[in-house]
């Protein structure tokens, strides 16, 4: 048997997904000797399920963990092949940048942006602790023998106790063609960790020669590709289209008489799967007053042999999935590579942990991913990034490093999964934070490169071109700090705005609707020797915007914060609250919370609907 060269580490990662090559990279950087255990190296950074990263709320994580050094946002614009900003027609705080990606060339970045760590294949039989302290000290590999570790971060995704479903069979697997993890699932029971059982989707993978696409709508990619990395200055691509097609009467037809043929409505899948991404069983009996559900036929790689047909995961027998696929406009003569399927797997309740995503029972020891109850890429390798810095720190005698509800996207997705107690996997959405205004995808650089460069995340490049554009920025807002102007003289250059007397700033002007850089330098024209890019102009204006707006913002979050005490009347029914989610009248309902406070506190509550709530009991 051959054994590791070095029995010891500072941190050993088990698993190669989003959530353990964030933590293998943070880890590493920071200074930690480190490891990473997967069963084939040819699957780090795998996406399981669609190929795509970013949209609303998982966007804004992507740009979050590219600015303190991750490396999913970097892997995505070496390997996308479409991208689009969602919302584009709305406000910057809603925007979401989304990429179409090709799936192999994602590996093959991720593979290289971890080309220096050390990698084992193997599996993880057995953790062990330290005598008489509950704290890690070895890991036992099947094949590799023991490996010495002061931390180790469980990144296990779908594969712990992993159960696969499809029609009326089933079989142990963390995902198609890929064997679970279940011994590890043995040590979290013994010691007595709370267990959740989960489920999520997958569609079935179809021939892309096999589809009429003439019959169906092309959606193509923006004509100037916007980045996720603050590192990548341009997207060169010649953009791959998506397609979209919809599902209709008889598509649904097949699928009722069916249905008791599907895992989930046949009693053999019990637990919840990710409430805004149901199954196409969940849709058409959940919402039968519709007849078409939308389809995106989406690339899964540059070639587009694979399609990946978005919003049709399920887990029917797979002659039923060819019969109503071949139902629908365009994909009459469809063949199917893969099956569609559903799959189960353990996680750990993520009250068991501490907001660094060290387990509360076992020193040393920290989960990050779907393991805590949350879904999607984005998700996990955010907790990936958190887990591998706090992990690095505590080994090197450091701080821990936690981020706040107010500093990122990545402090909610921390604050909201510590609440515990989830039923269903968790997806980050905007309407979950609070400070949304302040926390956008544009100015997550502004927000946490400092914070990189100071945890020893930042590389030289990220570091000197974010102290060049901090200087531009803070340089460029306070000229325009400086230069003042009559609401007469705004308005002769063609702003119509009050005529108060009062003057006014270039910056507050800049901020205005219709405002924009052109008409500035028409009233002040000194500033057109201002020597910053255009990228930072327009995130000066963004930034100018919604300062009014942050004000307004700040007031409804403390207006909250002093009313946690009001208590719910007796004749108090959630039902009646108007603008609330189904998601959070059923939690209401379940916990019935006696007062605001009471209520905030509920594990899947969103700060939207504590204002909603405050707003209705006022009446």
């Amino acid at each position: 048997m051959f054994h590791v060269k070095q029995k010891f580490y500072d941190v050993v990662i088990l698993g190669g997904g989003h959530a353990g090559v964030e933590a293998a990279a943070a880890a590493s950087k920071i200074g930690a000797k480190t490891a990473l255990i997967t069963f084939s190296r040819k699957d780090l950074g795998a996406m399981s399920c669609n190929p795509a990263m970013g949209g609303l709320g998982k966007g804004h994580l992507i740009r979050e963990i590219d600015a303190l050094g991750g490396i999913i946002g970097q892997a995505s614009d070496i390997s996308g092949i479409q991208f689009r900003v969602l919302n584009r027609t709305k406000g910057e705080a809603v925007q979401g940048p989304r990429a179409q990606i090709d799936r192999n060339k994602y590996k093959k970045a991720v593979s290289g942006l971890l080309k220096t760590l050390t990698i084992f294949e193997d599996e993880i039989e057995e953790i062990h602790l330290e005598k008489n302290i509950r704290k890690v000290r070895s890991v036992k590999l099947k094949e590799l023998g023991n490996l010495n570790c002061q931390s180790l971060i469980v990144t296990t995704g779908t594969f712990l106790n992993g159960l696969i479903h499809c029609g009326q069979k089933s079989w142990s697997a963390g995902r198609l063609g890929a064997k679970a993890t279940t011994k590890l699932a043995k040590f979290f029971l013994k010691e007595k960790f709370v267990i959740r059982r989960l489920k999520t989707g997958t569609p079935p993978r179809l021939s892309g020669s096999s589809i009429n696409f003439k019959k169906c709508i092309e959606q193509k990619g923006d004509s100037q590709p916007v980045p996720f990395s603050f590192l990548t200055e341009e997207l060169r691509l010649k953009q791959k289209s998506c397609f979209i097609t919809k599902t209709n009467e008889t598509t649904h037809k097949i699928i009722r008489s069916n249905i008791y043929k599907s895992p989930m409505y046949n009693g053999k899948i019990k637990s919840k799967g990710p409430r805004y991404c149901p199954s196409i069983e969940d849709k058409v009996q959940r919402f039968k007053d519709r007849i078409s559900h939308q389809i995106f036929l989406e690339p899964e790689t540059e070639a587009g042999n694979i399609i990946y047909p978005n919003g049709i995961s399920t887990a029917l027998p797979p002659n039923v999935q060819k019969k109503f696929l071949r139902s629908i406009n365009g994909l009459e003569e469809v063949q199917i590579l893969k099956d569609g399927y559903a799959i189960e797997y353990d996680t750990i309740d993520s009250k068991e942990l501490k907001n660094t995503y060290e387990t509360k029972k076992i020193e040393g020891l920290y989960l990050a991913g779907q393991i805590n109850g949350s879904t999607g890429y984005e998700e996990a390798a955010g907790q990936g990034l958190l887990a591998g810095i706090n992990a690095a720190n505590k080994v090197l005698g450091k701080k821990s490093f936690v981020l706040g509800r107010s500093d990122a996207y990545l402090g909610v997705l921390t604050s909201d999964l510590m609440k515990g107690g989830l039923v269903e996997p968790y997806r980050m959405f905007t309407s979950r934070a609070e400070y949304r205004l302040t926390l956008r995808a544009d100015n997550a650089d502004y927000r946490l490169t400092d914070k990189a460069i100071n945890l020893g995340l930042a590389c030289k490049d990220r570091s000197k071109k974010w102290i060049k554009r901090k200087k531009a920025l803070e340089t460029g807002t306070k000229l325009l700090r400086q230069n003042y102007a009559t609401p007469h003289k705004i308005k002769a250059k063609g702003l119509d705005i009050n005529q108060d007397g009062k003057k006014r700033s270039a910056y507050e002007v800049l901020g205005y609707n219709n405002s924009n850089w052109p008409l500035i330098t028409s009233i002040w024209p000194q500033l057109k020797k201002l020597n910053i890019s255009e990228k930072e102009k327009d995130q000066i204006r963004i930034t100018a915007f919604y300062e009014k707006y942050v004000e307004r913002q700040m007031g409804e979050i403390e207006e909250l914060k002093k009313e946690a005490g009001l208590k719910f009347k007796g004749n108090f029914n959630v039902k009646d609250c108007a603008g609330l989610s189904n998601e959070v009248k059923e939690i209401l309902l379940k916990n019935s919370p006696k007062t605001l406070g009471e209520a905030s506190l509920l594990p899947g509550m969103t700060p939207s609907a504590t204002s909603l709530l405050l707003k209705h009991t006022k009446k």
